[in-house]
């Protein structure tokens, strides 16, 4: 297995190289430094010696590619290129595009703690809340609570996640009144702000994933190995959980694994309308104020998580069914 991990870690590397290079290519193509010192300033009125000046901070004012050295020397390291785009490997962000805007990787690091705060409950309880409902279903299968539970999944997943903010935001915060509709506090006080985003987070995933996990465990109960174990006399309930749900761990890894991204990348609808300060409403105020430098960043650092996850993915396969073999 260790070789397979290290050619992935070698494939990733290759992906992520060409997600930063084209990305770091589209953006210079649609928008050259000349345009975002415009943006960022104020307009197409901004003088020539603003707009220099501007690019001197930020290290726009070299070449973008390639620096022809007076001495007859080519060198890559006194570019754009080298300061935005290969810095990022090293984890180096550098600055934001933004006139009063800090370090990018102190900002990350600050918003992280945030989007963590409410992504990691949340991916605990999401992933608890939805197999032990398609546990039930299927416990229950064949009944009217199975039919019903069934219609609620479809329900549910057909519900946009923005009808369920406005409408928790509504119920619990303006009528009953016992969760603010927004904002954040630092400390124990972040329970009541991030207590109603995960609740509704939660019940926007679960219809989902409920219903694909109740049709992975109902594939399951046809196999040999179930009408072995009910043979042997053990109840429904351990057949369920400790043969079925084992055996169906597969498809639970990965649309698990899906989400952790998100974990430390941040929701951007719910940090959005809620008002966490976390990842996801950075990158929402990031495309608006066309901040390009923190859009970037982000891409990279998504990019990265998800190569990251994928071979976590691949790995916890081996653990959750032995029969699979990584070559």
């Amino acid at each position: 297995m260790g070789s397979y991990v290290v050619r992935r870690i070698a494939y990733g590397a290759l992906v992520l190289l060409g997600v930063n290079l084209i990305t770091f290519f589209l953006f210079f193509t649609v928008y050259t430094p000349d345009d975002m010192a415009r943006l960022n300033l104020g307009g197409k009125r901004v003088t020539p010696e603003a707009i220099e000046k501007w690019k001197a901070e930020r290290g726009y004012d070299k070449p973008l590619y390639w620096n022809d050295a007076r001495d007859g020397s080519a060198r890559l390291s006194d570019t754009v290129f080298w300061d935005r785009s290969v810095s990022l490997f090293a984890l180096r962000f550098g600055r934001a595009d933004g006139e009063a805007a800090g370090d990018i990787g102190d900002e990350v690091a600050a918003r992280m703690k945030v989007s963590l705060q409410l992504a990691l409950p949340l991916f605990i309880l999401q992933v608890i809340a939805s197999v032990a409902f398609a546990l039930l279903l299927v416990m229950l299968r064949g009944t009217k609570l199975d039919v019903w539970g069934v219609v609620l999944c479809v329900v549910m997943l057909s519900i946009s996640s923005l009808f369920y903010i406005m409408v928790g935001q509504f119920f619990f915060s303006r009528l009953m009144k016992i969760a603010p509709a927004s904002g954040y506090a630092a400390g124990f006080d972040a329970v009541k702000f991030l207590a109603l985003p995960i609740l509704l987070s939660l019940i926007a995933r679960i219809g989902g994933e409920g219903r694909l996990y109740r049709a992975m465990l109902l594939e399951e109960l046809g196999k040999d190995y179930v009408r072995t174990a009910r043979a042997k006399g053990l109840a429904e309930p351990r057949v369920m959980i400790v043969h079925v749900l084992r055996n169906a761990l597969i498809p639970v890894i990965t649309s698990a694994g899906a989400y952790l991204p998100y974990v430390f990348m941040g929701s951007l609808v719910f940090e959005s309308f809620f008002g966490l300060p976390g990842l996801g409403a950075y990158v929402i105020e990031a495309i608006g104020k066309q901040d390009f430098a923190i859009v970037r960043t982000m891409v990279f650092l998504g990019s990265l998580l998800y190569i990251a996850t994928y071979i976590v993915i691949d790995i916890a396969y081996t653990w959750a069914d032995p029969r699979v073999r990584l070559a």
